[in-house]
């Protein structure tokens, strides 16, 4: 039955007359008869995605739903028994993850409060997810706040959910088919629906700043370590690459941190972290807001990379699209990695990328710049690279905010490391991306570059897994092959094999050369076993490893290509040698 109050009321608001309801359930009414052409009359069901889209989305947006499934339970135990449902929607408001009393469970399909329904605002009308996602801040829409007849006995309440990046992830409902008259009834489940969100945002932020520092917040000491309010994810150098949108507005007042200095929000720098650790009392670890106020910190320390095991990998962030997308197969672990850089990609946090020679380190960095749209690009290898270089380097690619590569800094001579670290200072619109063969740890045990600089370089740490690690293998063999034969050659199954059982210690490069050599020693289309070129061998009793040390000036980067290994390789056969350069 039509609710011709209901329709004479949305008439009111179209003649910018006052209602008396939320100036945003007025906003989207508006937009639901002038924008989308909608009638307010018709009482259309809700709207279901096919079982194909549905599998996207929920693929999709499988990271959000592991890192919001705890969360829902605790929040849906707390409303056990009182006929609430959840859903949690992605960006675009298509339900992805539900939790609902399996005795209602016809009710609440037939009202599009279930798995598949689309709650945007542009095919249902003014709901709580759709307001939400227009107006990016919790609603409430209750009962006629509704435009479309259907669903003005439902009263739903709905938060945002954003990623540490500030962009608009999820949506977070709780709704109710029947509910007292009185809006104001909603109240606990806005303050629910709100804490669930936060902990979720806290949550993300936490799993994808293992390898940074984190700092975070509360107004009160009770609950700092256990339930904090806001938080923030650091770089080295204490610039913000990451924050929960509490932190957003309590550090900037809603216009935006990443990228920013800690030192220009708060009162302290990075070298105050260590002070606001867990070792400290509560009490203690005071920080001072910009606006004179304070609250109480928790800062983590980075911690060692955790993998997951491998059955669970498939979770986790997704990348988009653009030349990323096209560095990796079905590998997790360096789509995990891709996702990352593509969401670094616009920002000018610094850069450092890891991983063994020929894993794809440049290549990952030439994609970088790309997807980052700056405007010039200029490489440096760091163990030929002189102060002049340098100089002219910086002068090549700053004033348009360009970016510069600096291949292998643990090559980095100690007068050239020491200039760049001011030359960084000096040109704070240019962005660097590093480039380094050995772990980060590497570098700062060994000391192979000032911490100053290291910190001013390794604003986030991207690792690259070598290739005897990636799941994308036979994927990889297949591109470089089309690539190299134009799609004209083939392996046959004993050859495959073999390469699937390679260590690869030269990783993408020894890869390459290797369906190279097979290309052209090939008679036919077919490449064969005896086609490929034989692996490369390093073997203790035949190599006199001092005698090439001396020949490469005790370079060891040099060492390892001579010999055809992983400079890792020969690191650890000088220690187990106890060998010692000449003075």
């Amino acid at each position: 039955m039509v609710k011709h109050h209901h329709i004479d009321e949305i008439a009111q608001v179209l003649d910018g007359q006052a209602t008396g309801r939320d100036s945003y359930v007025d906003a989207s009414w508006r937009r639901c008869v002038e924008l989308y052409g909608m009638d307010p009359a018709r009482n259309d069901p809700a709207y279901i995605v096919t079982e194909t889209e549905f599998r996207t989305h929920r693929q999709q947006a499988d990271w959000m739903i592991s890192t919001a499934r705890s969360s829902l339970q605790s929040l849906f135990r707390q409303v056990a028994g009182q006929s609430y449902v959840l859903l949690l929607t992605d960006a675009k408001g298509i339900c992805v993850d539900y939790f609902g009393d399996d005795l209602l469970l016809d009710e609440l399909r037939g009202a599009g409060l279930y798995l598949g329904s689309n709650w945007s605002e542009d095919l249902a009308g003014t709901c709580g997810v759709g307001a939400c996602i227009v107006t990016g801040a919790p609603v409430t829409v209750h009962q006629d706040d509704h435009f479309g007849n259907a669903h003005t006995g439902l009263s739903c309440t709905s938060a945002p959910i954003y990623d540490s990046l500030g962009q608009l992830a999820a949506v977070l409902d709780i709704s109710l088919l029947r509910s007292p008259a009185p809006k104001s009834s909603q109240n606990l489940a806005m303050s629910l629906v709100t804490a669930a969100t936060r902990r979720i945002e806290m949550a993300n932020l936490m799993a994808a700043s293992r390898r940074e520092w984190v700092l975070r917040f509360s107004s009160s000491p009770e609950f700092l370590d256990v339930d904090p309010e806001a938080a923030v994810a650091l770089d080295g150098s204490g610039r913000v690459i990451g924050a929960t949108r509490a932190a957003t507005r309590m550090l900037s007042r809603g216009k935006g941190v990443i990228g920013e200095r800690i030192d220009g929000l708060l009162g302290l720098s990075v070298d105050d972290l260590p002070d606001l650790m867990r070792d400290r009392p509560t009490e203690d670890r005071v920080v001072a807001l910009g606006d004179g106020g304070a609250v109480f910190g928790h800062a983590i320390a980075p911690q060692a990379p955790r993998r997951a095991p491998i059955q669970h990998r498939a979770s986790g962030p997704q990348v988009r699209s653009g030349v990323l997308a096209t560095l990796a197969g079905s590998d997790p672990t360096l789509t995990r990695v891709l996702a990352q850089a593509e969401r670094l990609a616009p920002t000018p946090v610094p850069l450092l990328i890891c991983g063994e020679s020929g894993a794809g380190k440049t290549k990952l960095a030439r994609a970088i710049h790309m997807a980052s749209r700056r405007a010039g690009f200029v490489a440096l290898e760091c163990a030929a690279t002189r102060p002049e270089d340098m100089r002219d380097a910086f002068a090549a690619t700053s004033g348009a905010g360009g970016t510069l590569l600096l291949r292998r800094i643990e090559d980095l001579n100690r007068d050239t490391a020491n200039m760049l670290a001011g030359l960084l200072d000096a040109h704070p619109d240019l962005r660097p991306i590093s480039t380094c063969g050995q772990a980060p740890t590497y570098l700062m045990s060994q000391d192979s570059i000032p911490s100053t600089l290291y910190f001013r370089l390794a604003g986030s740490v991207l690792e690259l897994p070598p290739l005897r690690e990636r799941h994308d293998l036979g994927w990889l063999i297949e591109r470089f092959l089309g690539r190299r034969s134009g799609g004209e050659m083939r392996l046959t199954p004993s050859a495959r094999a073999e390469l699937m059982a390679r260590d690869w210690p030269g990783n993408l490069r020894e890869l390459g050369n290797v369906l190279d050599v097979a290309c052209a020693l090939a008679e036919s289309t077919v490449i064969d076993l005896p086609d490929l070129p034989a692996p490369p061998q390093l073997r203790d009793a035949e190599l006199d490893l001092e005698a090439v040390l001396d020949a490469c000036n005790w370079n060891m980067a040099r060492a390892a290509r001579r010999l055809g290994v992983n400079r890792s390789t020969v690191l650890r056969r000088i220690r187990k040698e106890g060998l010692r350069a000449p003075a």
